[in-house]
């Protein structure tokens, strides 16, 4: 088996200017975020994809759509692959948590897994489930293209959990994802490649690949 999985973060919402935690609220997104989903459904036309996925949230299913309509695809909603739930962080900033409890902000920058904010997913939780999710897309698509709409720290997470990181080092390996932007992997039987981070979608798309890349390359 040779998938690959498109990995996106959804278009901006109105919580991005704020720099706010939406998490699982259910944020709309603004007009630069729907440009960007357009733009999204422009580059995968051209990639080639065989599915679309998407979290259940608006943000990544408005997201998802134009590329679905572009391919003539159904999205498949997967509940794995809902963003984190931050739980006293959920809707704010990190001004006013620091504001409030700067030690807690501060043990979670440091590492989010064993600082994470109180009432929040657990990341070993958030990345199970991830994972499947990410794992069963390429399972049903075997050597097949899967464009994924999702969330910037689930799929951060996801990434360290496929590659053997430590998933509480998410922030430090993967500082961000930008929104509409691509990040490629390719699953196989024998594990998980990252093939590109965040490319923008106003590039070019590369050629899609037959197969894996020689062995010695």
């Amino acid at each position: 088996m040779t998938a690959r999985l498109l990995l996106v973060r959804h278009g901006e919402t109105a919580w991005h200017a704020e720099n706010r935690y939406a998490g699982v609220t259910d944020v709309a997104l603004t007009s630069r975020g729907l440009a960007q989903a357009a733009d999204l459904g422009v580059w995968a036309a051209r990639r080639g994809v065989d599915a679309v996925a998407a979290s259940p949230l608006s943000r990544a299913r408005l997201t998802a759509a134009p590329a679905a309509v572009a391919l003539g695809l159904d999205i498949d909603v997967r509940e794995g692959l809902r963003e984190v739930g931050f739980g006293w962080g959920e809707g704010r900033t990190v001004e006013e948590m620091a504001a409030e409890d700067p030690e807690a902000v501060r043990r979670f920058r440091e590492d989010a897994d064993s600082g994470a904010f109180p009432g929040s997913e657990p990341v070993a939780d958030a990345a199970a489930r991830a994972t499947a999710a990410l794992r069963d897309l390429a399972r049903r698509h075997r050597d097949g293209t899967v464009l994924v709409v999702a969330h910037n720290t689930l799929l951060r997470i996801a990434l360290c959990d496929l590659l053997g990181l430590p998933l509480g080092r998410y922030r430090h390996v993967f500082p961000r994802l930008d929104n509409g932007a691509v990040t490629e992997i390719e699953i196989r039987d024998t594990g998980t490649a990252l093939r590109s981070l965040n490319v923008p979608t106003t590039t070019t798309p590369p050629a899609a690949s037959s197969g894996p890349a020689p062995a010695g390359d």
